[in-house]
């Protein structure tokens, strides 16, 4: 929570360590393919693409999509979202066919849970 309240107030360089330090814990506690693991790196993608570092943060999001995605399966509505943070991105760096294919995706999957 620290974290983000410092990515929030725009202090991400004491944001990072606390963001890195959060998912060594939970790689060590949980092991690398848990979902809370695909958070942490969520978050860290999260602060790299508030910052515009596009090239830092694509990898984590590539690896947080690819967690929840075995652990909680292709049509959970975590995906959905993991969908879309990772389009947000491709979108800031002009990938918007990429994008578009991922926003589909996560709306096929929010509609099916949206009962």
């Amino acid at each position: 929570n620290l974290a983000a309240l410092y990515q929030a107030q725009g202090r991400y360089a004491e944001a990072e360590p606390l963001y890195n330090r959060a998912l060594a814990i939970r790689e060590k506690a949980l092991g690398p393919e848990h979902p809370q693991v695909a958070t942490s790196l969520n978050n860290l993608a999260e602060l790299y693409r508030t910052q515009r570092n596009y090239a830092e943060a694509e990898p984590f999001y590539r690896r947080a999509l690819a967690i929840v995605e075995k652990a909680l399966g292709p049509d959970h509505p975590h995906v959905a979202t993991s969908l879309m943070n990772y389009a947000a991105l491709l979108r800031k760096t002009g990938r918007n066919d990429e994008a578009a294919k991922m926003e589909a995706r996560a709306k096929v999957i929010r509609a099916k849970h949206a009962r």
